[in-house]
């Protein structure tokens, strides 16, 4: 145990279990092969007809089934992002081998992220209301539209009675509920907390919205090729669904069941820049500070960080703010530092994004590779760190940073290591 900055001690936490539904893949080898070997699944939008529309690409799912993890009345009863998250935590708990049935109930707890919640089942509701009046909608539809239904749903799937607790901060949500689920481990609240993130957001009236701000890419030729962060013809983001879990231990309690545990989270760190609703501090300053956070509560120095995995949008001002502060943080140290950006692997899954990248971090560091910045063939004028463009690396990484940016200034950074169990006495 380390020894906090109050003279107690703080437990450590480590991630045992990893589960994915993306469209980079619906298990963890999928997943991994598709964003370590670069393969980018995106396709024109097939949720809905896009015609003139700037923006035709998108990040969609294919193959799910859901009834390999849900009843079939509640296929019915839940959307697409409880449906995903309730799949992807299942994966995470499998893959980490736990017995929850053998785990005390109130010590177990679940941590979930998103920006939007239900908002299909919210579309939905609306659209059974227009056409058949208040008698013809589903009660459940808006019981489980809320932000906070996944994670009422997710504790009533695994028989958590600790909390169920829900972070909404745009698309620094996820990275933050990891965060928040590792201080709670720290302080004794809990000895195991599921946590992750889940996003369902192709709807044709977000789409529409989204086109209007000029965020996604108006890219019209080759959907693998249409996320280009740091290039020159960088034009957005490809909106992407799915969902990301991890299982979070105490350390003793991991190493008491024998379980596989893929990397330690060593520190969170978040800030607000109050800047502006949706345009990124154009020097950084709020990433800046998140980092400087994380880096603090770990007790590290930025120069043992080995690499980085960007918010990385491909838009033209996060790219340039996000560079500007990781060149700030890391000043002595840019020429030992990997960073790369995942999303034009995986797409922008907004609120699950740092969940999904915190997968791609543990990953990373249980396999010892840094994956790629696919599509970054010409960077643009200050974008010179190592973005690892086109190929993995293999690279022995000690610490991992996953940043995230939300809309509305919100910056989150969590810092994840390598455990390496104590020699034998």
């Amino acid at each position: 145990m380390g020894i906090s900055m109050n003279g107690g001690f703080q437990r450590r936490v480590v991630v045992s279990g990893l589960g994915v539904i993306s469209p980079s893949g619906l298990n963890l080898r999928e997943f991994w092969d598709a964003v370590r070997g670069g393969h980018c699944p995106f396709r024109k939008v097939t949720r809905f007809k896009a015609g003139d529309l700037p923006a035709r690409i998108a990040a969609e799912i294919q193959g799910f089934n859901p009834g390999s993890y849900l009843e079939h009345k509640k296929i019915k009863r839940f959307g697409l992002a409880i449906q995903y998250a309730i799949a992807a935590a299942k994966e995470a708990v499998r893959d980490a081998g736990i017995q929850l049935d053998q785990v005390d109930a109130d010590r177990l707890g679940v941590v979930e992220a998103t920006s939007l919640g239900g908002i299909d089942n919210t579309l939905k509701g609306h659209l059974e209301f227009l056409d058949g009046g208040y008698r013809a909608i589903n009660p459940y539809v808006f019981i489980n539209a809320y932000c906070g239904g996944g994670s009422g749903e997710l504790a009533y799937e695994i028989g958590a009675k600790g909390f169920a607790l829900t972070y909404c901060s745009g698309s620094a949500s996820g990275n933050d509920a990891i965060g928040h689920a590792f201080k709670l481990l720290q302080g004794d609240e809990a000895d195991v907390i599921l946590v992750g993130g889940s996003e369902a957001p192709l709807i044709e009236p977000l789409w529409h919205g989204l086109c209007l701000t000029k965020v996604m890419t108006r890219h019209s030729g080759d959907p693998r090729h249409a996320m280009k962060p740091y290039d020159r013809q960088r034009d957005g983001f490809v909106l992407g669904e799915g969902a990301a879990y991890l299982v979070l231990e105490e350390l003793t309690h991991a190493l008491a069941r024998g379980a596989r545990i893929y990397a330690e989270i060593r520190g969170h760190g978040r800030s607000c820049e109050a800047y502006d609703s949706v345009t990124p501090h154009p020097e950084g300053a709020g990433l800046y500070r998140a980092m400087a956070k994380a880096l603090g509560q770990a007790r590290l120095a930025a120069s043992e960080i080995d690499y980085i995995n960007t918010h990385g949008t491909a838009t033209k001002l996060n790219d340039i703010a996000e560079t500007v502060a990781i060149k700030k943080a890391f000043a002595n140290h840019l020429r030992q530092l990997a960073v790369s950006s995942t999303k034009p692997v995986t797409g922008h899954l907004l609120g699950a994004a740092g969940a999904l990248e915190t997968v791609i971090c543990a990953l990373a560091i249980h396999h010892q590779a840094i994956p790629p910045t696919i599509n970054l063939s010409d960077p643009d004028e200050g974008f010179d760190l190592d973005y690892v463009p086109g190929q993995s690396r293999p690279y022995p990484i000690r610490l991992a940073m996953n940043l995230n940016v939300g809309f509305g200034g919100k910056n989150s950074c969590l810092i994840l290591g390598r455990y390496d169990p104590p020699p034998p006495p």
